[in-house]
């Protein structure tokens, strides 16, 4: 099974203020993994290209698009915690369009999953709005090309720490975009309640699962096994993506929930499973979140090896009785679960 990867080390290049948990130091770690853990030979390195502003226009407006661009050879704070360096504009659009490389690899039958090892991350970026250390809205673009090249139907699953208020808001009112997200709430960026489950033709098609602060393992993987999985196996799309933030993890600084490598491997398992009973493609994960360098590296090194096949996770999972009713009795309404 061919398994594809962005991993270059251009993604360094964006550099936030000082002392930023968005660091260089993510992607470099993450390069030096693949190398040291033998990973790297067996993968297919998907070319870098920048995106084109006619791509990076499927989801954000003109003048978003130009504010970003104008940021080009300089440092300017977008908002309290979301600024760009010199470099930080030709990186974005490096992101994005050696995503959609990866997507047209796929499309030429080239290969059946991947990762894109990218920075800035891009769930927070709103059509007009940059936040949350985010630019362009990566997967949110990459969903969109998947449309306008023939797929009928996409999934997109976000296991960040954080909601993707933007990515959410990009499909909120469509039916051929399913976005699914867990993600701790209450908490920042505010968005994600389980109330939240779209409009017009896109209603029941947001699917979000809050969760509360110090959520493990056990909680995550039953949320994918007795929600995930049965909505997705409904839906039946044709390709599954992956916002991957991975600050879920134990010791990460920016979150407080408790899932180890073996729970991302096992989040990564089930997606792998329901794609191939269902035929659809992927999961094409691309990076987002994930700020301790122990778990970052240690749980992408995991989630590759279930790519490759290289590694099965035995794990189950239990949602807890106070979560589980609430959860199970609003997504009954829309997918029969």
């Amino acid at each position: 099974m061919s398994v594809g990867v962005v991993a270059d080390k251009i993604f360094e290049n964006h550099l936030p203020s000082y002392g930023h948990p968005e660091s260089p130091e993510r992607v470099r770690a993450l390069n030096e993994m693949l190398k040291e853990k033998g990973l790297i030979s067996k993968l297919k390195s998907i070319p870098l290209r920048k995106a084109e502003e006619e791509e990076i226009l499927l989801i954000h407006t003109k003048f978003h698009f130009n504010r970003i661009k104008g940021t080009d050879g300089r440092s300017v704070y977008l908002d309290t915690d979301t600024s760009t360096s010199a470099d930080s504009f030709q990186t974005a659009l490096f992101a994005v369009g050696s995503s959609l490389n990866m997507m047209e690899e796929f499309i030429k039958g080239n290969i059946k999953r991947g990762f894109a090892l990218i920075r800035p991350p891009g769930h927070h970026a709103e059509s007009d709005r940059a936040m949350g250390f985010c630019f362009f809205n990566n997967i949110a673009i990459v969903a969109e090309f998947c449309i306008r090249n023939g797929m009928e139907r996409v999934a997109i699953i976000d296991w960040d720490l954080h909601h993707g208020n933007g990515t959410q808001w990009a499909f909120w009112t469509r039916s051929d975009v399913l976005y699914i997200s867990t993600h701790r709430w209450p908490y920042y960026p505010g968005t994600g309640s389980l109330r939240e489950v779209g409009e017009g033709e896109g209603r029941g098609y947001t699917v979000n699962i809050p969760l509360p602060g110090g959520s493990d393992d056990m909680v995550y993987v039953g949320c994918f096994e007795e929600i995930i999985a049965p909505v997705i196996r409904n839906y039946r799309p044709d390709i599954i993506l992956v916002s991957a933030g991975f600050d879920p993890f134990i010791d990460d600084p920016l979150g407080d929930m408790r899932v180890t490598s073996e729970g991302f491997g096992r989040m990564a398992e089930i997606i792998v499973e329901v794609a191939d009973e269902i035929g659809a493609g992927g999961p094409f994960l691309l990076l987002e979140g994930g700020y301790s360098i122990k778990g970052l590296t240690e749980s992408v090194e995991k989630v590759f090896r279930v790519l490759l096949g290289e590694e099965k996770i035995s794990m189950k999972g239990m949602i807890p009785p106070y979560l589980r009713e609430p959860l199970l009795s609003t997504f009954r309404v829309f997918w029969k679960i």
